[in-house]
C-alpha cells in the first residue's frame, strides 16, 4: 500500500501564474496527472516530482512530503502545531 504524497504544487503554480497545461508541457506529463496531483488523488513518481521542482526551481521537499505541511502562516510567524 503507498502511502499518500502530499504537495503545495498548486499553490505554488498559482502563484507563479503558471497553468497545468504549461507545467504539463515542460515536464512531459499530461495536464490531468498535473490535477490529478494537486488533488492527490496520483502520487507523482520520483522522476516527475524531481522535474516539477526543478521547473519551479525549488528543492523537491519544498513542494512534496509525505507529511502533511503546516498551514504558511504557521511557518511565517513560527507558530508550533498543538
Amino acid at each position: 500500500m503507498s502511502e499518500q504524497v502530499h504537495n503545495r504544487l498548486a499553490m505554488v503554480r498559482a502563484e507563479r501564474k503558471v497553468s497545468r497545461q504549461r507545467l504539463a508541457e515542460v515536464v512531459g506529463a499530461h495536464y490531468q496527472t498535473i490535477g490529478y496531483i494537486e488533488r492527490g488523488q496520483y502520487n507523482p513518481s520520483l522522476d516527475l516530482a524531481l522535474k516539477i521542482a526543478k521547473f519551479f526551481e525549488l528543492p523537491v521537499e519544498a513542494l512534496f512530503s509525505l507529511e502533511p505541511f503546516r498551514p504558511l502562516t504557521d511557518e511565517i510567524y513560527g507558530r508550533k502545531r498543538s
